[in-house]
């Protein structure tokens, strides 16, 4: 192994220590310190960060950009241990920050997507993809949350489902409603009845016997959105699985304004519920759907109406 993929271990051990999954950029600081070694470069330079980011060619530069975001953090971490090191500057290769806009899916579109899920070929893979897209729709949790879930984590006499070492290292318990409970005990038996004997402690497993892979569930959701006939609402508008975290965050308030209760008193409790460590964190998931605009208008009204 070359010093700089050394240097990299200990950098990502450092950040993962931290708290940091460092999925998707972790592979990126790993690819980007074989490609020093490839060149003979045991120093970072800003026109070597900057030859591989812009790899492959034709790519898009927002791509481009997160390949050099994931550099410059590394070349940060080097420079501190030995000032050769250059950090590529942060204006290089910019992007606008652009959101992509949450579709935030109906009762009647979520129905669909578990529909269409139960039309997929295996039984036992029809009923894993009906549970997650119900589990995800009901609880808000992370997609990668309910794919690192275990049969342990769940607590059937408490009806409580345990997210263990989530973001930051976090672990936080939810309390599922009994619908959800009776859906959850529905597929363990099942999963039960084709894998007596599993190899694997995930809750969620595939029909290879093994814990879902993220990119192989996105990839059947989309096919799941297509079958269903969901369309982009825009350009920045498609349907995608995180969007299902934040339709339970605009449903929640939605069903708070409906049911009369302090809103602004209770969030709190969505943040703590979905895991976030501030209120700030929560706000992002939240979006001005006309329902939810016209029960806040409606609740100005109210207050304005109190004033003397």
């Amino acid at each position: 192994m070359s010093s700089m993929c050394e240097r990299a271990d200990e950098y990502l051990a450092l950040r993962r220590g931290l708290g940091f999954k460092l999925g998707r950029p972790g592979q990126l600081v790993c690819q980007f310190a074989s490609y020093c070694a490839e060149v003979g470069s045991d120093i970072v330079t800003t026109e070597l960060a900057l030859a591989w980011a812009r790899q492959p060619r034709g790519s898009r530069q927002l791509w481009w950009s997160y390949r050099l975001a994931a550099v410059r953090g590394f070349a940060r971490y080097l420079h501190a241990l030995d000032i050769r090191h250059e950090i590529p500057p942060a204006d290089l290769l910019p992007v606008g920050v652009r959101r992509a806009e949450p579709f935030i899916y109906s009762a009647a579109e979520i129905a669909a997507l578990m529909t269409a899920a139960r039309a997929l070929p295996h039984p036992l893979m029809s009923a894993t993809y009906e549970t997650y897209i119900g589990l995800l729709a009901a609880t808000g949790m992370r997609a990668g949350e309910a794919i690192a879930l275990d049969r342990h984590d769940l607590n059937w006499s408490e009806q409580v489902l345990v997210v263990r070492n989530a973001k930051f290292g976090k672990s936080r318990e939810i309390v599922l409603h009994p619908t959800t409970l009776e859906a959850l005990e529905e597929y363990d038996s099942l999963r039960s009845r084709h894998i007596p004997r599993p190899q694997t402690p995930a809750f969620f497993v595939s029909t290879y016997r093994t814990r879902l892979n993220y990119n192989n569930v996105a990839f059947v959701f989309h096919r799941l959105t297509t079958s269903s006939g969901l369309t982009p609402r825009s350009a920045r508008c498609r349907p995608r699985l995180h969007d299902l975290r934040h339709t339970f965050a605009v449903r929640t308030l939605v069903d708070w304004y409906e049911a009369g209760v302090d809103v602004a008193e209770r969030m709190h409790l969505l943040t703590t519920y979905l895991g976030h460590t501030q209120p700030a964190y929560t706000y992002w998931y939240l979006s001005a759907t006309p329902e939810l605009l016209g029960l806040v208008g409606q609740r100005l009204e109210l207050q304005l109406g109190q004033l003397p």
